[in-house]
């Protein structure tokens, strides 16, 4: 059995762990809304048209921020569409995912489930086909209290006080080709200063998003952050990132190593903004917006949207069933987003409902939680106070997307309130369990467990159903303790958690 050592040491802060890294993403997407979290006629529909039982799982997932309402559905979307009665709102078409939009579910509706949900806000605006005076009327109608039309007009749809929404993004995925309005990073830079410096001046609270390239992938990657930002650095708080990840071609340790290239992905982010400010002279930091991210299988059907005459309402779209071995690369990537905690500051799984998502319902039936839902909602739970460094010294293995990586990944949170210490722990070994021994720094000696979790199978294909949604839960162990020493030995393609407290 290899061996891997894992320092722990609340002297190796990074930190404070922001609780906006464990946000989510609402889109007018497939399922998402429509029988997603909204269904009137289900019987757990609450007055508003809520689903109470999604919403009990949202609220145990732990969900701290959401993302709304999109995603490539904002680039057409005209937000004023979706407030007023409701029998006087138009129906559209969605050419983001080619489906009808019948805006029975709009702004409105969204700020009530949102403070059912306690969660806040980041409001996407269009900025694909639309420009700054829209941008202006979504801010004035959220914002502003009273004494304007369209912030009356707010209160005569039955909210009187303004939703002070703070976090706003600046379009979405403008560099990509398939997007609605898609523009060059030099065009695009600046139409998004003149919306950031208007809406600044309409709040000057407003905390904003400009868009990052849309994946790593991308051939724009690297010269549309710095295009964008050399236009947009003074006017903006955050630049977004995108990356999804899947199993390809049976390749299930690279697969695993998944978390190495989001590393790359925020290290070189990272490092171009920080090479503008440098040019603009700026003591101030770019941080970033980890707007979208999950596992994600795009080649598989049911991510292909309807064609043809075929705009449906509310089609099965995007509807992954995710295996363990999926929901260990989120805990994996989870662990990469606080390990940059200091320059991660907002994070946003993509998404929440059906939509490769960690919730799933039928339609006029159950709601259960996919495998991912368990890393995410354990992680969010316990990650408190700050972050801390948990360096790896161990052996590592040999993956054909990113070369040699270490065979165990980690990171800790340290909660000095409550004098309570949690490590996160991924082993990316296939073919038995590894050994980790948790070497723990002074001030932590003596430490007792307050609870060990695993969550592994020896199927790392299993998946979660509606008939059988917990055949695979997180598992207690008991890792051997000394009292500068914790030792386990953890499964094949295995996610972790320890909570460890001290006098």
């Amino acid at each position: 059995m290899e061996t891997v050592h894992v320092a722990v040491d609340p002297a190796f802060e990074v930190s404070p762990v922001s609780r906006h890294l464990f946000g989510s993403f609402v889109e007018h997407l497939g399922r998402g809304v429509y029988t997603g979290i909204f269904e009137p006629s289900h019987e757990s529909a609450d007055a508003d048209g809520m689903r109470t039982d999604v919403l009990a799982l949202v609220k145990e997932l732990g969900v701290t921020v959401i993302r709304y309402p999109g995603g490539n559905f904002v680039s057409g979307y005209r937000w004023e569409d979706g407030i007023g009665p409701v029998e006087n709102r138009p129906t559209r078409l969605d050419l983001a995912w080619h489906s009808t939009e019948p805006n029975t579910f709009g702004l409105d509706e969204y700020m009530r489930w949102a403070a059912s949900a306690q969660v806040d806000t980041v409001m996407a605006v269009n900025l694909g086909t639309r420009d700054v005076p829209e941008a202006l009327d979504i801010l004035e109608y959220c914002n502003i209290a009273s004494g304007t039309t369209l912030s009356d007009a707010r209160r005569v749809n039955g909210a009187n006080s303004p939703y002070g929404i703070t976090l706003w993004c600046l379009g979405n995925e403008m560099d990509g080709p398939w997007q609605i309005g898609a523009r060059s990073a030099r065009e695009y830079g600046r139409m998004a200063s003149r919306a950031a410096k208007a809406m600044r001046m309409l709040d000057p609270r407003v905390q904003l998003v400009v868009c990052g390239s849309s994946g790593s992938h991308m051939p724009t990657f690297g010269t549309w952050e710095r295009t964008v930002l050399e236009e947009t650095y003074d006017d903006v708080d955050y630049i977004s990132a995108h990356a999804y990840y899947a199993e390809t071609d049976g390749d299930l340790g690279s697969f695993l190593a998944s978390a190495v290239d989001m590393d790359y992905f925020i290290d070189s982010v990272v490092a171009t903004s920080d090479e503008v400010g440098v040019t603009k002279k700026s003591a101030k930091k770019i941080m970033i917006s980890f707007d979208e991210w999950n596992v994600w299988y795009q080649d598989r059907a049911p991510s292909a949207p309807p064609s043809g005459d075929n705009w449906p309402i509310a089609p099965a779209l995007l509807e992954d069933r995710y295996t363990v071995a999926d929901a260990v690369v989120v805990g994996s990537l989870l662990i990469s987003l606080l390990r940059h905690s200091d320059r991660v500051r907002l994070a946003c799984l993509a998404q929440l409902v059906n939509a490769i998502a960690p919730i799933v319902t039928e339609p006029g039936g159950r709601a259960w939680r996919q495998t991912i839902f368990h890393p995410f909602a354990l992680t969010a739970r316990y990650a408190r106070g700050v972050v801390l460094q948990a360096p790896v010294l161990g052996p590592g293995y040999t993956t054909d997307k990113y070369g040699d990586v270490a065979l165990v990944d980690a990171v800790a949170t340290h909660d000095s309130d409550n004098r309570e210490v949690a490590v996160f722990l991924v082993n990316r070994s296939q073919d038995g369990p590894t050994r980790v021994e948790l070497e723990l720094g002074a001030e932590l000696r003596g430490a007792r467990i307050v609870e060990a979790l695993h969550y592994s199978s020896p199927d790392p294909y299993w998946v979660a159903t509606a008939d059988d949604p917990d055949g695979v839960l997180p598992r207690p162990f008991a890792p051997a303790v000394t009292d500068t020493m914790l030792s386990v030995e953890l499964p094949p393609v295995c996610w972790a958690m320890i909570r460890i407290s001290y006098r």
